[in-house]
């Protein structure tokens, strides 16, 4: 058996945890540079708020239902997904993060257990120790665990929690789930379903094992074998690494300075350095690339990238920062409004195993260590409190959040006062 527990609207959850005014409220956290809505309430998707929809698309309705709009706080929603996760670790050691508000729990070696009042009990002491309501399905399969978890938001949400515990339940919720709902069903594989008149996840699990094979190939099987309780999907108890590594943003405002734009690619090179240096990995290349704003159709339009090979593979910040200039001053061209720059960390390989140069004059040893005391200071101090100068200061480049919430758990400055 597998538990897929999922917290309900979790960005939003998190910004009520520390605001009860905004419960029974309707809540939209909206994506970086305060764009578009990412996660909204289950009040706001009531007035009809898509999800996607451009913030100043849906304006006039939000101020009409007086909607509670938040920036993105990554920093926020982070820390809670850690809290939620360790928690739900203290009920099963074979936890597989999903992503940033669901996980798997293996339940297999929890024979003897009643397995809907553990999904109960799981809800209830995640809402206690975070306040982040959840909601819990329980099934023979991952496919059919994620499924449980959607009928048990849909069909049960007073009690949060479906075991699909015999074949007459796997069945009811099969009908209920139509085929393009189903975990894995993509746009394609949902229209060639429609045109084969199989409408619900019944339909699907009823399909000969041979017409499946043919139409939708490997991908098709396994998910016919899990939607039959026969499990075909692996288990990553262990993040696998990155195989490659990206950091771009949006700027806050159309920006045409190099040396603004400069700043803004330091810092991105900066994030993906020491992401490397968490997972102890160096790169061979790195890809820079920068754009214009496509919707702003009355300005000059440019975007371009070009890959930029190492000498030697690296993580360390200041020497990735040289590379990524050097591919600056090649792709940019002045006259342009500028909206958009990245940086990409391609090929990566393990620290440990990086072949040593014969030409290579940098003294290693010292930059690993400089590198180690920066992450250091930084972790003890604050982010970026050390850093490259070419990474600067001004920030101009900075994303618009004008609805930002305080970082509640993580900055001793922005805690919760009681009065």
């Amino acid at each position: 058996m597998y538990a897929l527990v999922d917290c309900n609207n979790f960005y939003c959850s998190c910004e009520r945890v520390f605001n009860p005014k905004l419960n029974n409220r309707p809540v939209v956290v909206l994506s970086n540079n305060d764009g578009c809505a990412i996660a909204r309430s289950e009040e706001a998707k009531a007035i009809g708020v898509a999800m996607g929809a451009p913030a100043f698309m849906i304006e006039e309705l939000l101020k009409k239902h007086n909607v509670a709009v938040f920036s993105s706080n990554y920093t926020l929603y982070g820390d809670m997904s850690d809290r939620v996760m360790k928690t739900l670790a203290t009920f099963c050691p074979r936890l597989e993060i999903y992503s940033i508000d669901e996980a798997f729990l293996d339940l297999h070696d929890m024979p003897y257990t009643d397995l809907l009042h553990l999904g109960m009990k799981i809800r209830k002491t995640i809402k206690q120790n975070t306040g982040i309501p959840t909601s819990v399905g329980i099934a023979e399969t991952k496919t059919l665990a994620k499924m449980a978890n959607r009928y048990a938001k849909k069909h049960k949400r007073e009690v949060g929690v479906f075991w699909a515990a015999n074949s007459s339940l796997v069945n009811e919720m099969l009908r209920a789930t139509e085929a393009k709902d189903i975990w894995g069903i993509g746009g394609q594989y949902a229209k060639l379903l429609q045109r084969n008149r199989i409408h619900t996840a019944y339909d699907l699990s009823l399909v000969p094992e041979e017409w499946v094979r043919v139409n939708m190939s490997v991908v098709g099987q396994r998910l016919l074998n899990e939607l039959r309780g026969i499990p075909a999907i692996e288990s990553e108890y262990v993040t696998p690494d990155k195989k490659n590594i990206c950091t771009s943003r949006s700027f806050g405002k159309l920006l045409t300075s190099k040396a603004d734009i400069q700043e803004a690619l330091s810092n991105f090179v900066a994030i993906c350095a020491l992401k490397l240096r968490k997972q102890k990995s160096c790169c061979k290349m790195l890809e820079i690339f920068i754009q214009t704003n496509p919707h702003k159709t009355e300005h000059k339009q440019y975007m371009r990238s070009i890959r930029v090979q190492l000498d030697r593979p690296s993580n360390n910040t200041s020497e990735l920062i040289k590379y990524a200039i050097k591919g600056l001053d090649i792709v940019y061209k002045e006259g342009y409004l500028f909206k958009k720059t990245g940086i990409f960390a391609l090929d990566l390989v393990p620290e440990n195993a990086v072949q040593s140069s014969l030409f290579d004059t940098e003294n290693r040893g010292r930059s690993k260590a400089i590198m180690e005391a920066m992450d250091g200071v930084n972790r003890l101090l604050g982010k970026d409190i050390v850093r490259i100068a070419t990474q600067g200061y001004e920030k101009r480049y900075r994303l618009r959040a004008a609805h930002l919430s305080p970082s509640f758990t993580t900055n001793i400055d922005q805690i919760i006062k009681v009065r």
